[in-house]
């Protein structure tokens, strides 16, 4: 431990002369993270998931929404390589438009609740007291709320359902539970020695924070958030599975799921099975991610 604080002092020296710290704990997870075959599977399934969604003229140039009733539920052929659907849209382009639907509730849903999250948490667990008694208060009503149930009755209220609807539901019930595991990192981090002896030699309160408490409290942040970009993922096409989530013509995985698993029994399991299979690759690739990275920020568990 006397070694540590003698290296926040240096640390702090340094950076009062313009140097930066060392920021050994993300380098050695980053060889740790590239050493990983499952790391490496799951990263490029999830590039290849999200350029889909940037930019799906890349995959494929078939418009999805010009459908032919003649070709109504063709099987996978060299035209149509996922087939049709009972409305002769290729299913192919179906699959791959429906990706952006889905990863961009996923990424803002979770973009907001780490930063809601995130401040709230350090809120509440650097100053303590009055604050931190209101805002964990807070946390502990809407985290009181099952998030699916709360996210169909919130959708239900309201007259649209829409990316931005499902976006609002998702951050309204989600930034609890970060919020209490960055506040659990802060009460553990600001009384650390090493972190008073940086308050001793000086350190205001934002040094503190962005230099000592932060690094900390981001690392299990960053994991919970990888594996909420998979929850969200899943529970958007859980939502418009049910009819209560995006709404055609919007194209996702969930209201395809839900249209062609009607027509499995009939002979055309191929309606059901790839955006199935698209939807769970991605949920685990973010959920093996997210593993991965827990493993590698944690020196204990390596």
């Amino acid at each position: 431990m006397t070694e540590q604080i003698e290296s926040v002092v240096a640390n702090e020296r340094v950076a009062e002369a313009g140097g930066e710290r060392s920021a050994s704990l993300w380098a050695d997870a980053w060889r740790e993270l590239r050493r990983r075959p499952v790391v490496i599977t799951s990263a490029t399934m999830i590039l290849l998931v999200s350029s889909m969604a940037v930019v799906p003229r890349f995959w494929t140039r078939t418009d999805p929404q010009a459908c032919d009733i003649r070709l109504s539920k063709a099987k996978p052929s060299a035209l149509h390589v996922f087939g049709t659907n009972e409305l002769g849209c290729d299913y192919y382009a179906m699959t791959v438009h429906g990706a952006r639907a889905s990863i961009t509730v996923a990424v803002v849903a979770t973009a907001l609740v780490f930063v809601i999250g995130g401040l709230v948490g350090m809120t509440a667990g650097f100053w303590g007291g009055w604050v931190d008694s209101v805002l964990s208060r807070m946390a502990d009503i809407f985290l009181a709320l099952p998030f699916l149930l709360g996210a169909l009755v919130f959708l239900s209220m309201l007259r649209s359902q829409s990316i931005w609807t499902v976006v609002l539901a998702f951050t309204t019930l989600g930034w609890p539970a970060l919020a209490r595991i960055v506040r659990a990192s802060v009460l553990a981090t600001k009384n650390l020695d090493y972190v008073q002896a940086a308050r001793s030699i000086g350190a205001n309160t934002r040094r503190l924070l962005l230099r000592h408490v932060l690094p900390n409290a981001a690392a299990p942040a960053i994991v919970v958030a990888t594996i909420a970009l998979g929850g969200y993922v899943s529970a958007e096409a859980t939502l418009s599975y049910l009819g209560i989530g995006l709404q055609a013509p919007t194209i996702s995985w969930g209201i395809m799921i839900a249209q062609g698993e009607a027509w499995v029994t009939s002979g055309y399991p191929h309606l059901l099975l790839f955006p199935a299979g698209f939807l769970s690759a991605t949920v685990l690739s973010f959920i093996l991610l997210g593993d991965a990275l827990r493993d590698a920020l944690d020196p204990r568990l390596r």
